[in-house]
């Protein structure tokens, strides 16, 4: 019955739009992403929940006292949905025990696909990404709570929630309130395969470059004329051609142009500048710089124009002092019959801002595959294990 709870309460989430927009400038950066929150709010109050709900920034608190414990512990989870594919109109497709025949779902193209063979899987008709990320994270901590309000003799600790919008976009901690979450140690649910555990990721930037052409007449342009989207081309060619997302993997940092618009008059980049190393992020940083000083050298005048904001750091240096947190996760996939393992994550998540704030908060697995594209789907046996390792996690003899 708890599995086809989940499964439910995960098909009523993703058919909710909450696609966040990274050029909006709001905060919350969609309306629609107070669809789901609203929806929270009143399934967490049903369920007798003390909910705190920050309407403006959009941002859902809650907390469950605890029952036989002296301590409180977090989850987090994003209401949000990658800007990169549609989150409108998803319609989820149940796979009943997977055969490696699928029309959406191909096994060469994603052969982790050939583990999952037997299971139910859920898809979109592959117009849409799902969703999974995170709203398998949110249906697994909404399933935790109906549990332990289900089973009231069952002792757990004090349990803070809190669900966070546009954290695709890099945002989801920026109106983050600590002061109206419980706990002081949390987990984000926001990972992918079941037991993969992660405390690492990557050092993140945003570099924009700005580059200012000349543009007249291209009848008399000889020895006058800039190009602009010719002297980006030239600033990508500077470039490592080895250091991009396609070419690494692991600890391997990289330069990965995220968006480019440009005419003759000007022209303007966006860079994501990635690395595990802290030393090697900072040279990253330098490099950009200096590919900027070829330029303005090369042509003589200072026409292309370079800014580097931080984003998010490695949550690693933040949770060295605390890997009890992870210990027990690692008991919590056991007893879930998984192998737990680390990865670094080749990206971030709120965690990594919590912790630096002072909140440490490791990622979970969740159970979904292929996010922030039409081939996203979830494995239903692995969010139920996913589910099973947060309620092991809440109760106070594990």
């Amino acid at each position: 019955m708890q599995q086809q709870s989940l499964v439910e309460r995960f098909l009523r989430y993703v058919r909710i739009d909450t696609q966040s927009d990274e050029e909006s400038g709001r905060h919350p950066s969609t309306d629609k992403q107070r669809d789901l929150a609203d929806l929270l709010v009143t399934e967490l109050k049903d369920l007798g929940l003390d909910v705190d709900y920050d309407e403006k920034n959009c941002y859902v608190y809650a907390y469950l006292p605890p029952k036989d414990s002296d301590t409180d512990l977090g989850f987090i989870a994003h209401m949000d949905t990658s800007p990169a594919v549609s989150g409108k109109d998803v319609k989820p497709h149940i796979i009943h025990s997977y055969d490696g025949n699928d029309d959406i779902l191909d096994r060469n193209d994603f052969p982790e696909l050939n583990e999952h063979i037997g299971e139910d899987l859920i898809r979109t008709d592959g117009t849409t990404l799902l969703g999974a990320d995170d709203k398998a994270g949110i249906a697994e901590i909404m399933e935790m709570l109906c549990y332990f309000r289900s089973n009231p003799e069952i002792s757990h600790h004090g349990i803070a929630v809190a669900f966070t919008p546009d954290e695709e976009i890099g945002e989801g901690t920026l109106n983050f309130d600590l002061t109206r979450f419980h706990a002081r140690q949390a987990y984000t649910v926001d990972g992918g395969k079941f037991g993969i555990l992660e405390y690492e990721c990557f050092n993140a930037a945003v570099a924009t470059v700005e580059i200012k052409g000349k543009s007249v007449h291209t009848g008399s342009a000889k020895g006058i004329m800039i190009n602009a989207s010719l002297v980006a081309n030239e600033f990508i060619n500077l470039m490592p051609e080895d250091e991009t997302p396609e070419t690494t993997e692991g600890y391997e940092g990289f330069y990965y142009l995220d968006s480019i618009r440009s005419e003759c008059e000007r022209a303007r980049m966006q860079f994501l500048i990635r690395d595990h190393d802290l030393e090697k992020f900072a040279a990253r940083k330098e490099f950009m710089k200096d590919a900027a000083f070829t330029i303005n050298e090369r042509y003589g005048t200072e026409i292309c124009k370079i800014t580097i904001e931080d984003q998010y750091p490695n949550m690693a240096m933040f949770l060295k002092d605390h890997m009890d947190l992870i210990e027990r996760a690692q008991k919590a996939v056991k007893k879930a019959g998984g192998n737990p393992s680390s990865e670094p994550v080749r990206g971030g998540t709120d965690g990594a801002i919590l912790s630096s704030r002072g909140l440490p908060c490791p990622n979970l697995s969740t159970g979904g595959y292929n996010y922030h594209s039409r081939y996203e789907f979830a494995s239903v046996p692995e969010m139920q294990r996913s589910l099973q390792v947060l309620i092991c996690l809440a109760m106070p003899d594990n």
